[in-house]
Order: structure tokens, then C-alpha cells, then sequence
């Protein structure tokens, strides 16, 4: 099975060779010494990245204050400054600030994060369904409103030059791309065929387990056209390293062009490609 979808990928690529120079910019990937996340380019990631901004001071700011506590500790009651320790059992008012102050740290946490959350987990109406299946080691994108599918394998380094991909895109480029159009939602349903897997593009920020026998759902609504990297980040196997994900946002209208010629060689729906759909409508 593995041998006939490889092959079907590579004529599949012979055939759409021309195709494949990019057309848009290279967004979200990997830049070696950075530090940081890559450019947010939806509304979950920008959450996300603030989110962790905030936590970032929060923390901050408790160590340092841990760390003012231990330096007053060591300077005031060394045995040379403090040669009798007093001695007592307790101090209420210091054991309620020490559990009262945590529990306010916890609410505000709770405050900023669970809105955070609830945002990715309640999946609004999609105006573009894919099927994202997860196998050893590759993927598959089923788009379900259109009845066709197609798998995305890693690309060779020596293939990288053929389908528009730079010297640096090793293990991030695809020979196939799940295609989008810009400012439209995205709504996936993400499972997997025989380990668990997991779905993710950190400038999306979003992250889904795939898991054999259930069904679960991500969503993004990209607001930037370009070419977006991910990885398989659930560890599935020896070639758990060789699973990249590769997602092009583009206009509108590029969209619709590449969704009918996908229809037409993917062996999907007619009726349901965007020119045929308008006449019908007419």
C-alpha cells in the first residue's frame, strides 16, 4: 500500500512539475539562532504567544522575589549575624499570606489561560473541511467537501530545487501541500491509522493528537498568505523525524484555481469546483 500511494505521489508530481515553483512568501519555519516563536499568523497564535509572555513575567517575578528572600536569609541569619536563633512554631500571618498569595497568582493565571483554551476548543462553522490522517510516516488530506484526497510525503534533499523549495527546507518541505485560502476558517477533523500521531504548525498554533480510532478537531484561520512548516510532534515510530507538514495560504482566487485543477486530478467531486458550483447557483 505504502509502494502504490509513493508511486501515485510521484506521478502525481511529475505531472504538476510546473506547478510547483512557489508563488508565495516562506513564513513560518524554523531560523537557525533565533529565539522566540515564529510570526503569529492567526488570531490562536497571537493568544498563545501572550499568554506565554504573560506567564513569562509572572514567573520572573517570583523568582526574583525567592531570590531577594534567600539573600535577606543568608545576610540577616548567618550564625556570625545571628548567633541565637530564635525559636517558634509558627507564623499565621506569614502561612496564610504564603497560601492566599499562590491562590491569587492561580486565579489570574486561570483568568488570562482558560479563555485561551476555550477559544481552540470550541470549533467554529468552517468554511473549509479537510480530513487529516496521520500514518507511519506520513499524511493524508482528505478534502471533504470536494471528495478527494492525496498524501504528503518529505521531500528528498535532491528534490527540493524541483518543487520550488530552498537548500534550507529539508525535512520541512512536502512533495504535496494542504492548500487554504487566506482569512477563510479552516476546520480539521485529525485522526491516525496506526500509532498516535500529532498535527501541528507553531505559527498557527495549534497542536492535535491524532489518535487511531477517534476523531478529533483543530481550527485556524490564517491571516497572512504563505508557506507554513510543521512537524509530526507525537513521538510515532523510527521515522517519527520524517513526517513534516507543509501548508500554503494563498488569495482567494489562487485558491479556487488550485481547487479545481486538485479536483480534476485527484479524481474528486466536479460539481462541487468553484466555477461548476457558480454556474449551477446561476
Amino acid at each position: 500500500m505504502r509502494l502504490f500511494t509513493s508511486l501515485s505521489a510521484a506521478a502525481a508530481t511529475a505531472i504538476a512539475a510546473p506547478a510547483f515553483a512557489q508563488d508565495v512568501e516562506t513564513v513560518g519555519k524554523p531560523v537557525s539562532g533565533a529565539l522566540g516563536f515564529q510570526p503569529a499568523a492567526t488570531e490562536l497564535a497571537r493568544d498563545l504567544q501572550s499568554l506565554d509572555h504573560l506567564l513569562v513575567f509572572i514567573i520572573t517575578a517570583i523568582c526574583l522575589f525567592v531570590i531577594a528572600l534567600i539573600g535577606v536569609v543568608i545576610v540577616r541569619y548567618n550564625r556570625k549575624a545571628n548567633p541565637n536563633p530564635s525559636s517558634f512554631t509558627h507564623n499565621s500571618p506569614l502561612e496564610i499570606a504564603w497560601t492566599i498569595v499562590p491562590i491569587l497568582i492561580l486565579v489570574v493565571i486561570g483568568a488570562f489561560s482558560l479563555p485561551v483554551l476555550f477559544k481552540q476548543q470550541e470549533i467554529p462553522e468552517g468554511d473549509i473541511h479537510i480530513k487529516v490522517t496521520g500514518y507511519q510516516w506520513y499524511w493524508g488530506y482528505e478534502y471533504t467537501d470536494h471528495e478527494f484526497a492525496f498524501d504528503s510525503f518529505l521531500l528528498a534533499r535532491d528534490e527540493l530545487a524541483d518543487h520550488g523549495y530552498a537548500e534550507d527546507e529539508y525535512l520541512l518541505a512536502t512533495d504535496t501541500q494542504v492548500v487554504v485560502p487566506v482569512n477563510k476558517v479552516v476546520v480539521m477533523d485529525v485522526t491516525g491509522a496506526d500509532v498516535i500521531h500529532s498535527w501541528t504548525i507553531p505559527a498557527f498554533g495549534v497542536k492535535q493528537d491524532a489518535v487511531p480510532g477517534r476523531i478529533a478537531q483543530l481550527w485556524f484561520k490564517a491571516e497572512r498568505e504563505g508557506i507554513y512548516f510543521g512537524q509530526c510532534s507525537e513521538l510515532c515510530g523510527k521515522d517519527h523525524a520524517f513526517m513534516p507538514i507543509t501548508v500554503k495560504v494563498v488569495s482567494e482566487d489562487a485558491y479556487k484555481e488550485w481547487l479545481t485543477g486538485a479536483i480534476e486530478e485527484y479524481a474528486g467531486d466536479m460539481s462541487t469546483a468553484p466555477g461548476v458550483a457558480l454556474a449551477s447557483a446561476d
